[in-house]
């Protein structure tokens, strides 16, 4: 039958003959040493004397050896592999996190399940990765749900979660000081002389843009400075373009917009230029946030908030993997501090 993969047999005799595997005793009796010798060589941070090792490692090359690592997790009831949980991989800033993230997951010799999963799915992911056995999870989505995060924890899976924090307190999470950086671009449009002064919103419900407006806003108050306008582009450029060209509709318009990610930053750069025919920065300073390298390409060279992704993914695998080694139950929330990179979109305002 058509797409039905059938094993013929002729005279007892398989026509697809599998070459039989090679076992961990195979191993073991060419090695000399015992069954349980050759799981710890090839168990990451089990001890073994070097003479054992080698011998091992002589006999799994000869034998063309591979250890089975599902075989193995059934036996340890760990299967090697994290979770790594994502959306928005088209914003630059999660592609980047993600990729930062499975590689450094890799150097510490962990297996990456990686999910990429639109909001509407995402709490049904959860399945997905509690048939895998994953050991414990990093979640990076942005419209990340409590539920999602608080049902992998209670099947004792440790999480962490990267770029935000849940209003609960009850799931670890590691992510920048948007407060702070918030307030640092505050601090240099008013020190520009920015008085009509824009926010463009991301998605209004994540603590990242939460706390990017209140140290923003906050800190303009302290100049005596209100905001003038606020629009959402919910993180992304094409609703960027739509946000940003209601702002600069307005009359007057804003003479400074911080944007709450490049994209929506890059978004109003092209709308300021190509439709209004604005100026950058003479008329209008954009800033944005994240430091992606599109950011920083000529046609933008954005003023931007650098979060320190590769500091923000070391922390969370460190956190994931301390929880990992010792059944650490401990709700931890890890800070890391941002870099202002002042660029071409805003006016000098140092030596």
């Amino acid at each position: 039958m058509a797409g039905c993969l059938r094993t013929i047999v002729i005279f007892g005799v398989s026509a697809l003959n599998k070459k039989k595997a090679i076992a961990s005793s195979d191993v073991a009796r060419l090695a000399g040493v015992s069954r349980s010798a050759v799981s710890r060589t090839f168990t990451p941070g089990a001890y073994v004397s070097e003479a054992t090792r080698e011998k091992v490692m002589q006999a799994a090359t000869a034998l063309s050896y591979r250890p089975n690592a599902l075989a193995r997790s059934l036996t340890t009831l760990q299967s090697g592999l994290v979770g790594v949980v994502t959306t928005s991989l088209e914003n630059p800033f999660y592609a980047g996190l993600t990729n930062t993230l499975t590689r450094l997951l890799q150097e510490q010799g962990y297996g990456v399940f990686l999910v990429v999963s639109e909001a509407a799915t995402f709490d049904s992911q959860i399945e997905r990765l509690l048939s895998y056995r994953v050991d414990g999870a990093i979640l990076a989505a942005a419209p990340l749900s409590s539920t999602s995060a608080f049902e992998l924890q209670r099947y004792g899976r440790p999480v962490v979660l990267v770029n935000r924090y849940l209003n609960q307190d009850n799931i670890s999470s590691v992510s920048g000081d948007n407060v702070g950086g918030g307030a640092a671009i505050a601090d240099l449009l008013a020190k520009g002389g920015h008085k009509r002064v824009a926010y463009l919103a991301g998605e209004g419900g994540e603590s990242s843009n939460r706390d990017r407006r209140r140290g923003f806003t906050d800190r303009l108050a302290k100049y005596g400075i209100a905001l003038y306008a606020e629009e959402s582009g919910l993180f992304r450029h094409d609703i960027g373009v739509v946000a940003a060209r209601k702002l600069l509709s307005l009359s007057p318009p804003p003479d400074a917009i911080f944007c709450a990610n490049d994209v929506m930053a890059m978004a109003a750069v092209e709308v300021a230029r190509a439709e209004f025919n604005l100026r950058i920065p003479q008329d209008i300073a954009i800033v944005g946030y994240d430091n992606t390298d599109q950011g920083g390409w000529p046609p933008y060279r954005l003023t931007t908030v650098d979060q320190n992704l590769d500091a923000m993914a070391r922390a969370a695998i460190e956190l994931l993997v301390r929880k990992l080694a010792s059944s650490d139950t401990t709700v931890d929330h890890a800070l890391v501090p941002y870099t202002l990179l002042e660029r071409e979109t805003t006016r000098k305002t140092g030596p």
